[in-house]
Order: structure tokens, then C-alpha cells, then sequence
């Protein structure tokens, strides 16, 4: 029987990803007859993607499986939608993690059966995608993974072994005839490369996987001095960067920077365009020009000497305007919300998207100012400015932009009420 690594006495609960494959069945079985792992509790999830006509046998398969071994399942349906472009492949893999996310409890551990050749794969394709030490990486054992982590500890075992297991134990699983189509990338690898290389060099899955280890070395090191780079740009607010800072740096160091900043702020990682991009058309921007580079549905935008990063935000429409009589929360045609907690103001209130012209007074002031120019003053990017909702009293005065600026009257009413006013933003 092959070894699995060991895991801390003080592990929690295991949800392993179970397609009822070799590979997944194998690994469950394992997992199933150690004491070790048994005692950390073991359930299993199983997605149905509902692209291949016997998508509900497999379903059942797995079930039958998990009754016999006394292993609870959840039979997770997604529906895969390749809206974003990316194949088919990879819009699967998305809903397939998305349900793993999902059904993940605090803490818990997502186990998969990705093994030696699956990450000699995943290295070849990372190099035949021009990737640096990061992506030549390829799979880690260990990551965090929504509410808790993602354990692959099979990587150092063989196909070769574990079909011997199964053979060993008279283990079912099911053939995914999916994995015959050569038109899918890793499946031309493992049914057409792989073969021919291993051929002339018997290890050479063994050999690409080591070289994943050896750049997952490298990637940790650069790792290390990158997060100290990202530190001396940061400001104190996460969603922005220096770009005197950035542009100090080494154009390489500047990319790594970059790319770790918009990981650590969980959004979608740059296509391969995007460096450049930010390289030439926001860094290189003037001071005051409004310089943006959006993907996936979030933005990079330039103003002043920052970069901001956050997901891509809708305008008020330009004529939009509601009557809000402040009780209940106010829906913005952005997904905003208003809201006035503590008390409600005592006749309705007027929501309008700017017009331009308007006029505030601050507290402390005797006379208005042009709201243009109290938001510049506070540094309110534009795009900021043009999802800003306006509160008007019932004459037209102009009592406050969002939360962002409160005019004299409303500070003081809801200074006197307790009350609080608050503009909670939908894509922050």
C-alpha cells in the first residue's frame, strides 16, 4: 500500500473531491482504511457538471460507493457556463471549486487526487504558456482554500500505483470518456506527449514534476523579498498603490508586485497583456489623466499618484432620482445601498445622481462651497464621484454626497438623534 503524507494530529475534518474516477477512488479508499485519517472525520462531494449524457449514472456510482463505505456525500449540480471565454476545461474546473468553496466548513480540509503526472502536465503547460517560476510551479500541496485549505497528497504518487491499489483491491470507478478528446490541451499531453516522452526518458514525469518543486523553491524566495516591495508601496488603503513607489522599483519586481497586490485583494489575476498595459498606459499617464486597464470585471484605474483595484463599478445614471422617506434601506440602480440607522429624518428625502453646479455647506462653515471642489479636495477619484448619490431635503438643499460629505445640517441632526448615515457600496 503507498504512503500518504501524515497530517497534524490536530487536522480537522476532510471533504474529499470524489468523480468516482480511479484516481478519487482510490484516494477515498486510502483514506477510508487508515486509522490516521479515518479520525479526523471523512466526507465526500461529488460535482455533477451535467456535460456528458452518463453525468447522473456517475452520480449514482458515487453514491453506491460512499453507502457502502459508510461515507456521507453531497451531490453538488453546477451548471458550467463558458460566458467568460475561457474553454470549456477551465469554465468546469471554475464550478467545480466554486461548489468545493461552497460546501467547505470553516476550517476544513478539501483533499483531491491530483497525482505525479497530473502535476508533470500541469508544468508542461504552464511552460507552453510562457509562465514564469510562479506558474512552472504548478500544484502545491498545501494552499489555503476558501474557509480552510486544499490538500493534494498524492502528487508524489504514480497513476501507475494507484491503479495497482485498485486493481489490488478490486475497487470500481468509472472511464470519463471526456478524456479521450485529444481538442482539450491537457488531454493531447497525456494521450499523445507524455507517452512519447516517457518512452525515451522512463522519468520523465518524475524529472518535470522535480523542476515544479525546484521553481515552487524559487517562487518562495522571490516571494519573500516581493512582499517586502509591496509593503514600501502600500498606503493605507489596500485598494491603492504608490506609483512614485511602483515606479522606483526594477520593471520585473514592479510586475511581481503588482500581480501579488491583486492576489492578496482577491481579485482576478492580469492577463498576459496586462503588465504592459499598466506599464504604459497607467503608469506612464499624466498626474491628472484618468487612466484605466479593466479585465474580467475588474479595473486598474490611475489618478493623481495612486492606483486603485477593485471590481469594475456602474455610474448613477444621469437623470436617475428617488424619493426616500429614510425608514427602510434605498436601493441605487449600482446595487448600492442607503441607509439611515438610528432614527429617520423627518420628511422625505430627494436621491439624485450629480448634475453639476451643487453647493454644500460644511460643518463649521458659514457658507457653501462648490461640491466639484470639496471632493477633489478630499481626493474622491472620479469614478468614484460619478456613483455618488446626492441627499436633497424636500426644498432642494443639498444635505449630503453619500457618507463621504455631510452638509452642516444633516451632521447636526444626526449628531442630536444618534443616528448614523451610511452609503454601503456593492462592489466594495
Amino acid at each position: 500500500m503507498f504512503a500518504l503524507p501524515p497530517l497534524p494530529a490536530d487536522a480537522p475534518s476532510l471533504l474529499i473531491g470524489f468523480s468516482g474516477g480511479l484516481d478519487s477512488t482510490v484516494l477515498l479508499h486510502r483514506l477510508l482504511h487508515d486509522a490516521g485519517y479515518q479520525r479526523h472525520g471523512l466526507r465526500a462531494i461529488h460535482v455533477h457538471h451535467g456535460l456528458q449524457a452518463a453525468a447522473d449514472e456517475w452520480a449514482a456510482h458515487c453514491r453506491r460507493i460512499c453507502d457502502a463505505w459508510g461515507i456521507p456525500l453531497r451531490v453538488a449540480r453546477v451548471k458550467v457556463s463558458n460566458h467568460a471565454g475561457q474553454g470549456l476545461e477551465a469554465a468546469a474546473r471554475e464550478a467545480r471549486y466554486a461548489a468545493f468553496a461552497e460546501t467547505l466548513v470553516s476550517g476544513e480540509i478539501l483533499v483531491t487526487a491530483h497525482h505525479l503526472q497530473d502535476q508533470a502536465e500541469t508544468f508542461l503547460l504552464r511552460a507552453l504558456r510562457a509562465s514564469g517560476v510562479d506558474g512552472l510551479g504548478a500544484m502545491r500541496e498545501w494552499r489555503p482554500f476558501a474557509a480552510g485549505w486544499h490538500w493534494r497528497p498524492l502528487l508524489e504518487t504514480s497513476r501507475a500505483e494507484l491503479e495497482v491499489h485498485a486493481r489490488r483491491h478490486g475497487l470500481e470507478w468509472i472511464e470519463d470518456p471526456s478524456n479521450l478528446h485529444t481538442a482539450h490541451d491537457r488531454n493531447f499531453l497525456r494521450r499523445h506527449v507524455m507517452p512519447l516522452l516517457e518512452r525515451h526518458w522512463p522519468h520523465a514525469s518524475a524529472a518535470l514534476a522535480r523542476s515544479a518543486a525546484l521553481a515552487r523553491e524559487s517562487a518562495d524566495l522571490l516571494g519573500q523579498e516581493d512582499a517586502h516591495a509591496l509593503a514600501m508601496t502600500r498606503t493605507l488603503d489596500p485598494a491603492t498603490l504608490s506609483t512614485t513607489a511602483l515606479l522606483a522599483l526594477p520593471p520585473a519586481r514592479r510586475a511581481r508586485v503588482l500581480r501579488r497586490w491583486l492576489a492578496e485583494r482577491g481579485l482576478p489575476a492580469l492577463p498576459a497583456e496586462g503588465v504592459r498595459r499598466i506599464e504604459q498606459d497607467l503608469l506612464a499617464a499624466a498626474r491628472d489623466d484618468e487612466a484605466e486597464f479593466a479585465w474580467r470585471g475588474t479595473v486598474v484605474q490611475r489618478w493623481r499618484d495612486l492606483l486603485h483595484a477593485g471590481p469594475a463599478r456602474a455610474p448613477l445614471p444621469a437623470e436617475w432620482e428617488a424619493e426616500w422617506d429614510t425608514r427602510s434601506p434605498l436601493r441605487l440602480p449600482t446595487g448600492d445601498v442607503l441607509a439611515l440607522e438610528g432614527a429617520a429624518w423627518p420628511t422625505p428625502l430627494r436621491v439624485a445622481a450629480r448634475r453639476g453646479g451643487e453647493r454644500l455647506r460644511l460643518p463649521g462653515r458659514t457658507h457653501g462651497h462648490a461640491l466639484k471642489k470639496l471632493l477633489q479636495a478630499e481626493g474622491i477619484p472620479p469614478w468614484e464621484r460619478r456613483a455618488l448619490p446626492l441627499l436633497h431635503d424636500a426644498g432642494g438643499e443639498l444635505l449630503a454626497a453619500g457618507d463621504l460629505l455631510l452638509g452642516a445640517r444633516l451632521d447636526e441632526w444626526l449628531r442630536t438623534n444618534g443616528a448614523i448615515l451610511r452609503w454601503e457600496r456593492l462592489a466594495a
